[in-house]
């Protein structure tokens, strides 16, 4: 697996949905691909019907933040995952880069993808100079937690997301710590 950064130029930021059309295809079809994960994110009002604009709405508004990054994770030319990071919280006392976002494709779930897609997303945090990373999973995603703290995070705090309110354990790991997870699967 390799990763995209997305990038626009300015024509496709100002276009109709400011994703170029053959890649908000490929997006919608990963967020529509797994819908029991947007039924607990709560992202989307209809999770069985997850429209383009809306995934364009949704990663324009993740770009708009100017420590946001997406990265698309493609074996050859085919879109397997996203992963959005936020290389500075918002709080200024969170040291840490954060993943705000890991999804794999629903039909390549439990392939191994979703930790080689971590494990590249780590990679390029500890190659820019970071310690650590955090992220938040939701209190009613015990799938989500098994997945992480199986790759080594830990749970350091409690706390509600920023933008929905919602309870969440907020998980860290050290960068400085390497290791592979054989035998993980998301």
């Amino acid at each position: 697996m390799i990763l995209e950064t997305l990038t626009l130029s300015e024509d496709e930021a100002h276009g109709p949905h400011g994703l170029p059309a053959p890649l908000l295809d490929e997006l919608t079809a990963l967020y529509r691909s797994d819908p029991v994960f947007q039924r607990i994110s709560g992202d989307f009002p209809d999770p069985e019907d997850i429209r383009p604009e809306q995934v364009a709405a949704s990663i324009r508004q993740e770009l708009a933040h100017p420590a946001a990054e997406v990265l698309l994770g493609r074996e050859g030319h085919q879109l397997l995952g996203v992963a959005i990071t936020l290389a500075e919280h918002p709080d200024p006392d969170d040291p840490d880069p954060w993943i705000g976002l890991l999804m794999v494709h629903g039909q390549e779930q439990r392939t191994g993808h979703g930790q080689e897609l971590a494990q590249l997303v780590e990679e390029r945090l500890r190659a820019a100079g970071h310690e650590g990373v955090r992220l938040a999973v939701l209190e009613n995603n015990p799938k989500a937690l098994a997945f992480w703290t199986a790759l080594g995070y830990e749970v350091i705090d409690h706390r509600e997301d920023r933008r929905l309110h919602r309870p969440c354990l907020v998980l860290r790991k050290d960068l400085r710590e390497s290791g592979d997870f054989p035998g993980v699967r998301e």
